[in-house]
């Protein structure tokens, strides 16, 4: 599997709905986990939003989103990150240094996460944000919702 570029849309409280109308307008398999499936927050009023959102469209393209835990900033309008995923540890860790560095910020180093890939958010010295995703082994990540 080649890396994929991939537009990660950021919500407040209403990813799902977001997703699931986006799987209206353009088919497809959706996958939400949400923030209790991974233990993911520390406030029980978070459980059920979505930590992540995968949209694999009929068409073969992907959008992501998730909704932004109140203990993060978010402002509509500035609500997008790109997402950077594949099996290829090393051409994304390749990335993900170049991006974070010179002038850019870690915000999530790469390490092992709670689904089993190798994950790291950073932001760029232009202001945008990146999520970086290695693959498990085995395709075993996140299990659907």
């Amino acid at each position: 599997m080649s890396t994929l570029l991939n537009p990660y849309i950021s919500f407040r409280d209403n990813a799902r709905e977001a997703m699931n109308f986006y799987q209206s307008v353009f088919g497809g398999q959706l996958t939400l986990n949400t923030f209790g499936d991974f233990n993911a927050s520390e406030d029980p009023a978070e459980a059920d939003k979505i930590m992540h959102g995968m949209l694999t469209a009929d068409k073969g393209f992907v959008l992501m989103g998730a909704d932004t835990p109140k203990s993060m900033d978010y402002t509509p309008g500035t609500s997008i990150s790109v997402s950077l995923s594949g099996e290829d540890e090393g051409e994304l860790r390749g990335y993900y240094d170049k991006l974070s560095g010179d002038g850019g910020t870690v915000t999530v180093p790469m390490e092992r996460a709670p689904w089993g890939d190798i994950f790291g958010m950073c932001t760029d010295r232009f202001g945008i944000a990146w999520l970086v995703n290695v693959n498990a082994p085995g395709g075993q990540a996140a299990p659907a919702s």
